[in-house]
């Protein structure tokens, strides 16, 4: 496996045309949708990095910013911004476009955290090579800090959390 990785060769990217059938009640792109394109096109990211089996841990601040209507493309872009010893985090977002007017606009941001299921595994060192991808890895430790500290409670929660059949 290699040392060192650059952030632009985990970049995955999709385009999504809005269709009427993707939409909820409310004439917007329903949320399920757009959370199933963020974990397809971040799960890539993930595997450019590591290069063998992982799955989805956590998906973090997700910020629905603006909505994606009929007409609108939604451009998901994802790249790795932290790596611990077996969790890989990605930055996701989505970029709308009016396809009438080539107005963007920033939809949606996310982080994903995905970690490798094979033990032993020396995953590779993340190396930032554009301003954004700086300033975003820039703040992976303390989001990382942040997951193991929620992780921790959500582990105490599902200890009071029955799974008895109640039918």
């Amino acid at each position: 496996m290699m040392d060192t990785i650059k952030g632009s060769q985990t970049l995955s990217i999709s385009n999504h045309r809005v269709f009427s059938a993707d939409l909820n009640e409310h004439d917007t792109v329903f949320g399920g949708k757009i959370l199933a394109t963020v974990d397809d096109n971040s799960s890539i990211a993930a595997s450019r990095l590591a290069r063998i089996e992982t799955v989805t841990a956590s998906v973090d601040q997700v910020n629905f910013l603006m909505p994606f209507r009929v007409q609108d493309s939604m451009c998901a872009e994802s790249y790795v911004s932290g790596v611990g010893h077996r969790s890989i985090e990605v930055f996701t977002k989505i970029i709308g476009e009016h396809l009438k007017t080539g107005e963007r606009f920033l939809g949606l941001t996310c982080f994903s955290t995905f970690v490798v299921t094979q033990p032993g595994i020396e995953l590779p060192t993340l190396v930032a090579d554009k301003p954004e991808y700086a300033f975003v890895m820039e703040g992976y430790e303390q989001r990382q800090a942040e997951r193991l500290a929620r992780l921790k409670q959500q582990e105490h929660f599902n200890s009071h959390i029955s799974v008895d059949v109640p039918w």
